[in-house]
């Protein structure tokens, strides 16, 4: 799964949850610590996903030719 990906599905599932059907009086107030630490847990799996993908071989030839 790419970044924009991820930050996609973030997205749609905060999206989901603003449409709730109960009033704004009634709504739970958010949870921003919570919320907080999901968006540091969803950075954390896309960078660790882009550090764990292989150098595509045109880019080690290019870097290969700057040494």
């Amino acid at each position: 799964m790419t970044f924009h990906n991820e930050l996609e599905r973030e997205r749609r599932r905060k999206a989901e949850g603003e449409h709730s059907a109960e009033p704004d009086s009634q709504r739970k107030p958010r949870n921003r610590k919570k919320q907080s630490a999901d968006v540091g847990d969803a950075l954390r799996t896309v960078y660790e996903r882009a550090v764990a993908e292989d150098i595509p071989p045109e880019m080690l030839d290019l870097l290969g030719k700057l040494g």
